[in-house]
This record gives C-alpha cells, structure tokens and sequence, in this order.
C-alpha cells in the first residue's frame, strides 16, 4: 500500500527482479543471470508463449517459476497494470530492470509516424512511469535499477534518429537518478551495449547489406552477465565490451560535423541526405 508517497510493507509478501523485454535477446539472458543467481523474478513482455517457455526452462532447475505477466509497454497504463499484476500476486520489486525498447532503421521523414511515437512511448515514457511507479518499493527495501541504454546513447544518430535520442535519454535519465538517490540505498546502472547478436536487427528492419549489420556483434549472453556485473557492483554506467567503450570515448570528444555523416553512412542512408 502507498501512504504519505512512502511503500508501507505489512506484508514483504514476494520480493522479485522485475525484468521487462524479457521473452528475447538481452532480456532473456537477464532473467537466466539473475535467476542462476537466485532472484525471484517477474518477467514482462508482449508474448506470452515465450514468456511461458523462459519461465518454465527456468523453474525446471529447481528455482521458483518467475511470474508471467503480459503487457504491452506502450500502453499509457502500462505501468499501473503490471504493478497491480504484481500486487495480486502478492509480489512487490526489489530490483527493476528496465530492458525492453525498438527503433526503426531509415530516414525518420519516410518512416511510420506511429510506430516511430510508439518506440518512444516504450523506450522512454514506460521506463520512467515504471521507475516512478516503483520507486517506493525499491526505497523501502534499498533496493536497484538497472536501465538498458546503449552506445547510441553517446552520439545523435541519423538513420535511427528516434532510437538514438531515446538512448540518450535513457543514460541521462538514470545518471542523474544516481544522484537523486545517493544516500537513500537504491543503486541505478545504466548499461551500454554495443552491436548485439537480437533480433532487434529484425525489428528495426535494417539493411544487411548496411555496415552496421556486418559489424561484429558481441552476444546477448556476455552483454547480459557484463550488465548483472556492474549492477552488483554499484557502477553508474557500464559499457559492454573494449571496442564499444573506445567508441564510447572517442564519440565524447569527436566534432559532430564529422561525426553525423559518418554515422549516417554506416547505417545506410546516402551521403547526400546526411
């Protein structure tokens, strides 16, 4: 219950990892750490079958069957629906791990003006109704947040234009949380992956004939372990991988005028229309 803007636990009830986007990718590999690590967990995502098949490959090695609970992060309640799911359950969150996100690879003019709105909907505003939402529970039991941002979030990105500028609001929004909540017992991580083996490629409808799509790609796996790591560890910021973390430096200190047609090219748009 919430009195005076403060979680009251009559009851402790089920403490879990709240782990959105968890049916694939990173996500996935995240509930699979934290689980080997002996979280209780409640996974969030559209699918239910695949969903149903994590929390089961899950509890079949003897660890409790993370709670399903199926949601579209779009929707403007969103955040309500799976904190009242959380709720019947009798479960409240002592670790969030705001992962789910998309982007749309082109030129942002000749993309779907929804679906674009739609990445932003999910990338931005329900990880910060979910934060928000969450946060008196995480407060009361000291607990963490681990946001996924990305290398684009160190840079502006034409080709993915919105996908880039909700990154960077990610890592913005989750370092100055850090700040907000030094001294009151809530650790905020924000990981920063580079290139990774998900079928976020697939989703965001990238050419693979493009240079991004023929770069290296680290795996979901090492980025998820790299990112249960660093929350464990209380760091601020983590990005995965040496050649990422070069990049991620480099970009800090590189005039954009170089840098956004080179970003543009490598995604795939023509030089002229950078």
């Amino acid at each position: 219950m919430v009195e005076n803007g403060a979680f009251k636990m009559e009851n402790s009830g089920r403490r879990v990892t709240l782990i959105t986007g968890a049916s694939s990718g990173i996500g996935a590999e995240l509930a699979r750490i934290f689980a080997q690590n002996n979280h209780d967990l409640a996974l969030v995502a559209r699918t239910t079958a695949r969903l149903d098949q994590l929390a089961d490959e899950i509890s079949a090695t003897g660890r409790p069957r993370p709670l399903v609970l199926t949601c579209d992060l779009a929707k403007p309640d969103a955040a309500d629906q799976v904190l009242a799911a959380l709720a019947s359950a009798g479960a409240s969150v002592e670790i969030l791990v705001n992962n789910a996100g998309f982007g749309f690879s082109g030129e942002a003019a000749t993309l779907d003006r929804g679906a674009q709105v739609a990445s932003v909907d999910v990338n931005v505003r329900a990880l910060t109704d979910l934060t928000l939402a969450c946060l008196p529970q995480l407060l009361a039991v000291r607990g963490k947040i681990l946001n996924v941002a990305s290398t684009a979030a160190f840079l502006p990105g034409p080709g993915l234009a919105v996908y880039y500028a909700t990154k960077a609001f990610v890592l913005s929004f989750s370092e100055a949380m850090t700040q907000e909540l030094r001294g009151k017992g809530v650790q905020v991580t924000a990981l920063c992956p580079g290139p990774t083996q998900t079928e976020f490629q697939t989703r965001a409808h990238f050419d693979p004939n493009m240079l991004l799509s023929k770069m290296s790609m680290m795996s979901a796996r090492s980025v998820a372990q790299i990112g249960y790591d660093a929350l464990m560890a209380g760091r601020r910021v983590v990005v995965a991988g040496m050649a990422n973390r070069v990049l991620a430096f480099a970009t800090r200190f590189s005039p954009h005028a170089i840098l956004l047609p080179i970003i543009a090219w490598m995604q795939g748009m023509r030089r002229d229309n950078a």
